[in-house]
C-alpha cells in the first residue's frame, strides 16, 4: 500500500484502513481553523485588556464579567487553541482529544461572550462545531 501526503494508513482492531484525501483535508482544515480562530480570539482578548471600554455588554445578562476578565479568558483560551491547532496539523494523537476539549470550552466561552460581541461569538461557535466534527470523525485519518 502506498502512503502519500494525501492519504495515511493505520491498523485499527486488526483491519487495515486507507484514509481518504477528503478526511485528511478536513482535519488539516480543522487544524488551520484552530490556529486562525485561536489567534483571533487571543487578539480580541488583547483588545479587551488594553481598551477596557471597547466591549459593551447588554443589560441584565446572566454572565456578566469585567472586560479585563474576558480579556484574560480569550487571550489564554485563544493561545491554547492555536497551539493545539499546530499539534493537530503535526499529526499528534493527543492533540485531537485536546483540540476537541478546547473547542468545546471555546464554544461555551463564546456563548457567554455573546452579549458583548454577538456576530463574532456566533462565528467562533460555528468554527468550533466544525472543528469538533472534523477531529471526532476524521481525526484518526491523519497520522504523521
Amino acid at each position: 500500500m502506498t502512503q502519500g501526503a494525501a492519504a495515511s494508513h493505520y491498523d485499527a482492531a486488526g483491519e487495515e484502513h486507507e484514509a481518504s484525501s477528503w478526511a485528511v483535508g478536513f482535519v488539516l482544515f480543522a487544524g488551520v481553523m484552530m490556529i486562525m480562530a485561536g489567534s483571533f480570539q487571543a487578539f480580541s482578548g488583547l483588545v479587551a485588556l488594553f481598551e477596557n471600554e471597547f466591549y459593551v455588554a447588554t443589560r441584565n445578562y446572566l454572565f456578566q464579567f469585567d472586560a479585563t476578565a474576558w480579556g484574560w479568558i480569550h487571550l489564554i483560551g485563544g493561545a491554547l487553541v492555536a497551539l493545539a491547532g499546530f499539534a493537530v496539523m503535526a499529526g499528534q494523537t493527543w492533540a485531537r482529544v485536546v483540540g476537541i476539549i478546547l473547542a468545546v470550552l471555546s464554544a461555551f466561552a463564546n456563548f457567554t461572550f455573546m452579549p458583548y460581541y454577538p456576530f463574532w461569538a456566533i462565528m467562533v461557535i460555528a468554527v468550533d462545531v466544525f472543528v469538533i466534527w472534523a477531529l471526532a470523525v476524521h481525526g484518526r485519518d491523519v497520522k504523521a
